[in-house]
């Protein structure tokens, strides 16, 4: 029987912009964020709407949050939700101008200490169509299901950097404050060591570069 390959990581994000360099220049100006986060290659495919994704800059406090959504909005990002205290913690959406949708979070709904962009995690949260079938083909490459209720699905990936999740389209178009609606290209591909694949929801993995 053949081994089962068990995912561990994401190394990195690939974002296709139809201007590689300016959306290089505003995750570094707004999120302090390089390649070995988030590269940029350029891309022309169509894409209309919602990319059925969201990723997630987690922090530490509140002030850390607001520091964060000011740079970005000062780099040319446009509000989808603003930032606001909620039964989870505290934290607001934007739009990056290459169009994807970053939500700025924290658990904490009170400061600890001085104002810092420091960011604690990364989380790509992916809009599926149908969870369960999704969750099923994520084990089938190897992945372990960290928490599952509803539809929300949290992968267990102790080495990575990048966290990975899943929710409910709608559901996650919701929180992003956008209308569910979107065709196209999703504009992002996914490094991991899993090899190369395409998800149920069209969400395309190519290997890690090391």
């Amino acid at each position: 029987m053949p081994s089962v390959v068990t995912m561990t990581s994401i190394e990195s994000i690939t974002l296709e912009a139809a201007d590689p360099p300016a959306a290089e220049q505003f995750y570094k100006a707004a999120f302090d964020l390089g390649p070995d986060q988030v590269r940029l290659r350029a891309s022309d495919a169509p894409t209309t709407g919602f990319r059925a994704y969201t990723l997630s800059l987690i922090v530490s406090q509140p002030a850390n949050a607001d520091a964060l959504i000011g740079t970005a909005l000062d780099a040319g990002a446009t509000t989808l939700k603003p930032a606001k205290k909620g039964l989870w913690g505290y934290g607001g959406v934007v739009q990056a101008p290459d169009g994807a949708i970053w939500k700025v979070a924290t658990s904490n709904k009170k400061n600890s200490g001085s104002a810092s962009r420091e960011v604690d995690e990364i989380v790509l949260l992916l809009g599926a169509s149908d969870v369960g079938v999704t969750k099923r083909f994520y084990v089938e490459q190897g992945l372990k299901v960290g928490k599952s209720f509803g539809k929300y699905v949290e992968f267990k990936l102790p080495s990575s950097s990048i966290q990975l999740g899943l929710y409910g389209r709608n559901a996650l178009a919701k929180d992003a404050g956008v209308p569910p609606e979107g065709t196209g290209s999703h504009r992002i591909l996914i490094h991991g060591d899993a090899g190369s694949f395409t998800d149920p929801d069209g969400f395309v993995w190519e290997p890690a570069s090391r």
